[in-house]
């Protein structure tokens, strides 16, 4: 649960810490933003994927269904900095398929915490695998870190990419193959 008047205070704190004046008029409602922010970018926490998983729908049509060029922004759980991307995720159905929105929405989950990249990909996975039960599941995350563009290495424009295979997609490579055609295509 977040707790709108810990935040404030943390950030009073954290202004004064890196020498300005919470009092100073661009400052002065700073802790009550960053506050009521942290709802949308943190909710995350507060929300659960099998409300949106279990919406499904019977389907006859067992081949690979794929949800590419998901937006997501999500917050690097070491520096508190964003990191951002593509989210692209894929599975095979056994007789049931969730609604389109819904892998988006399964997504934004995860997106919203701090957290890293790796495990934001594997959770998106083992929540389509557990709410889902299909025959396999592919997930693939590409993302820009600002921790690595706008401090330490200072590199804009690389990204990290991270993937999780299972089930029938880490069994057969051409099901991979045509899962990176059809996100690059």
């Amino acid at each position: 649960m977040i707790d709108e008047k810990k935040i404030e205070d943390a950030v009073r704190l954290f202004l004064e810490g890196i020498g300005e004046d919470v009092d100073r008029p661009g400052l002065i409602e700073t802790p009550a933003r960053v506050a009521r922010m942290c709802h949308q970018i943190y909710g995350g926490n507060e929300q659960d994927a099998a409300v949106h998983l279990s919406k499904q729908f019977q389907a006859t049509n067992n081949s690979m269904v794929l949800e590419k060029d998901i937006t997501f922004y999500s917050t690097c759980e070491h520096h508190l900095l964003p990191f951002y991307g593509k989210a692209h995720v894929a599975y095979i159905p056994d007789q049931k398929v969730a609604g389109l929105s819904k892998l988006a929405r399964t997504v934004e989950v995860y997106a919203r915490r701090a957290q890293i990249q790796e495990n934001m990909t594997a959770q998106i996975a083992d929540a389509m695998e557990r709410y889902l039960s299909p025959k396999g599941v592919m997930v693939m995350i590409e993302a820009e870190h600002l921790c690595m563009t706008m401090r330490g290495i200072q590199k804009p424009g690389s990204k990290t990419v991270t993937f999780v295979v299972r089930g029938q997609f880490a069994e057969d490579y051409n099901l991979q193959q045509a899962f990176n055609q059809m996100v690059k295509g």
